[in-house]
């Protein structure tokens, strides 16, 4: 109490010249933190124009803007012994300013260091087909994990973003060659599929002919006609047995 009165008293003396000192503006994206004695009031003050104290208050502005850094790539050792290396990007900022300040050395750098080991832990229990397949997946679940574990930090993480998953080049090789064979194999699945199917429709095709004799010679007849508009110069005619049996009775 002797302090307040003390702090009062200074400013009526100089008054009004003590009004230069007891107020002070932020800015709209800051709050500030109050230590009055040492102990920090219950709620933060601004954006604007406030009053405090200046022999017993001390004052800690706290930027309330998103943030973002980038995870530094993380050589990750996966559930089925690939090593590769991910990295990301984090969005966050300050939710409560009190928190951020007094229950967190540095809210920042704390947020930085809690993402690389996340994100470390998190890839560890994968597999690499996994990580390649459901990254939004584990950067959903990253956002969750790093927002439970900052709240207390008076942090609220935003957004979590896997960037990049650098393999290194024999994996890469190895990955591409069985990729190509897997799709040679599709290829050829799909060419003796063609096949089967084709020689069922001739199988068909050939049972309607064979049920009347003026159809095969049709036939040969549009055969005939195809290969000459192809400009050969030697045309094989088939000439039926039947035609040629009368002359050799």
């Amino acid at each position: 109490i002797m302090f307040y009165v003390v702090s009062a008293l200074i400013c009526i003396c100089t008054f009004p010249f003590s009004l230069f000192f007891l107020f002070k503006v932020v800015r709209q994206y800051e709050k500030v933190v109050i230590f009055r004695l040492g102990k920090a009031k219950n709620k933060s003050a601004g954006p604007g124009l406030f009053m405090f104290l200046p022999c017993t208050d001390n004052l800690v502005v706290v930027d309330m803007r998103t943030f973002s850094f980038n995870i530094p790539p993380q050589e990750i050792l996966t559930k089925d012994s690939v090593t590769c290396q991910v990295d990301g990007v984090v969005y966050f900022r300050i939710s409560n300013a009190v928190m951020s300040v007094c229950n967190v050395d540095n809210a920042h750098g704390a947020t930085k260091l809690l993402a690389q080991t996340t994100l470390r832990n998190m890839l560890g229990t994968m597999t690499l087909t996994e990580i390649l397949a459901d990254r939004d997946v584990i950067s959903s679940r990253m956002q969750e994990i790093l927002d439970n574990a900052t709240d207390p930090w008076g942090v609220k993480v935003e957004r979590v973003e896997l960037k990049d998953v650098r393999l290194p080049s024999n994996l890469q090789r190895a990955m591409a060659a069985e990729a190509e064979a897997s799709r040679e194999a599709k290829a050829k699945v799909i060419a003796a599929e063609g096949e089967l199917n084709a020689s069922r429709a001739l199988q068909e095709a050939a049972d309607v002919i064979s049920g009347n004799p003026t159809a095969l010679q049709l036939r040969y007849l549009q055969t005939l006609a195809s290969v000459a508009t192809e400009q050969n110069s030697t045309i094989l005619f088939p000439m039926p047995i039947d035609m040629t049996a009368a002359f050799l009775d």
